[in-house]
């Protein structure tokens, strides 16, 4: 019987017998981590023992991987022995199931995605190269490419696009690749610092609807056009009001009131369990109803005084401490998936969201770019209340519209 690999794996096996530079790999089934079948793990590893040296990379290859968007899955660096191999499996499934969850969520909710098992992960394996991470496809008649940080270098450059790649390599092999697969691809590169070109990773996007091609196909030209008001780059999102220091005052005003015993019946430690769990699931529920949506950072990150008093409020009772500071440690990674999410933040300079290559890069960023509005630090109180007075409040519309200066202008619909 023949084998049935997943989608990422296929390709990779194609571009390796068509004898583009695909790096040694090997692929391992969930069965082979469910029987402990590593023999062949063990024998890829004596073979590419110096390209794989003491670490490797495992990428996410679960069946259904190519119904979900690009990152949805994660890579994990590891070391190169089977337990390193056992270890990043467990980590891609953990992450299916927690950072991930609402990503997945929201996948099979909006782009009916189907149903998984994160138990059902299947992996390949292949040496970890260093080198810059580059994502080309094409887009129209052109094709992109989108490079991002060198993390070994110092000094960084930030992330960008480009249809004039300084490699010329990287043109000639992407369109070669093209050609042999027979469709449309996106595909990941690894450019070491010999310059040379690594392919690791292709995905078919020729079922993936483009905008610009849709207009192209449907467009008529017209001769000409009066407007008595001119919009550019513009879009209307709902949005959700993040207040981080409120939330954290709120939780310290429940940890008083259990202490003093302020309250009548007092308060306990599932009331403030409570408080947090309300508000993971308010973000959740919101998710999950706007397929596209805005977050106003009133304050995402909040001062360290505050969450130090917010975590050990409850240091002279241990039990109750720890259950508090577990709640509070969980609620800040749902915080971060909740805004990773999100494809318009709107807050204060400083704030810096950490895209992936297919956050920043990936065919689904497409047609939908993510936006970052920011106002400036020194402005921070002013824009606030602001904002405030003019009662922004979670499950709004909010318009942005970008002026021919290029500043961004936000108000309520």
């Amino acid at each position: 019987m023949k084998t049935q690999f997943p989608q990422k794996a296929e390709l990779l096996i194609k571009l390796k017998q068509g004898d583009f530079n695909v790096p040694d790999f090997i692929y391992l089934a969930a069965e082979d981590f469910r029987n402990d079948n590593f023999e062949k793990l063990e024998q890829f590893f004596s073979k590419n023992k110096h390209e794989c040296d003491y670490k490797v990379i495992a990428r996410s290859a679960h069946p259904s991987e190519e119904f979900y968007k690009g990152g949805t899955f994660d890579s994990i660096d590891t070391y190169a022995d089977v337990g390193g191999v056992k270890y990043a499996r467990k980590r891609m499934i953990k992450l299916a199931k927690s950072a991930k969850r609402l990503s997945i969520l929201r996948q099979q909710k909006f782009n009916n995605a189907p149903e998984i098992d994160p138990e059902d992960m299947n992996v390949i394996v292949m040496p970890f190269i260093e080198g810059c991470r580059v994502m080309a496809k094409m887009i129209g008649n052109h094709w992109e490419f989108g490079f991002s940080r060198d993390r070994s270098c110092k000094v960084q450059n930030e992330p960008y696009i480009t249809q004039i790649p300084y490699n010329r390599e990287l043109l000639e092999v992407s369109r070669a690749i093209q050609q042999y697969l027979g469709f449309k691809c996106e595909i990941e590169y690894i450019i070491t610092e010999e310059n040379k070109l690594h392919v690791v990773q292709a995905k078919d996007i020729s079922n993936i609807e483009m905008l610009e091609e849709e207009e192209s196909a449907r467009s008529i030209r017209m001769d000409g056009l009066h407007r008595i008001r001119k919009r550019r780059n513009y879009r209307e999102r709902p949005v959700f009001i993040m207040d981080n220091k409120t939330f954290l005052l709120k939780v310290i005003s429940k940890c008083e009131d259990l202490v003093l015993g302020c309250e009548d019946p007092a308060a306990g430690i599932e009331d403030i369990l409570m408080l947090i769990s309300d508000y993971e699931n308010e973000m959740e529920q919101f998710a999950l109803r706007n397929h596209r949506y805005a977050v106003i950072g009133l304050c995402i990150i909040v001062t360290e005084e505050i969450r130090q008093i917010a975590f050990h409020y409850l240091d002279d009772t241990p039990d109750l401490q720890k259950k508090l500071s577990k709640a509070l440690f969980e609620n800040s990674y749902k915080v971060d998936n909740f805004l990773s999410e999100a494809d318009t933040i709107i807050a204060r300079e400083k704030i810096r969201l950490s895209f992936c290559s297919h956050d920043a890069y990936g065919i689904d960023t497409v047609r939908n770019p993510l936006w970052s509005v920011y106002w400036l630090n020194k402005k921070h109180a002013k824009v606030v209340n602001e904002l405030r007075r003019l009662g922004y409040e979670t499950g709004d519309t909010v318009g942005i519209e970008i002026d021919t200066e290029g500043k961004p202008v936000i108000f309520r619909l």
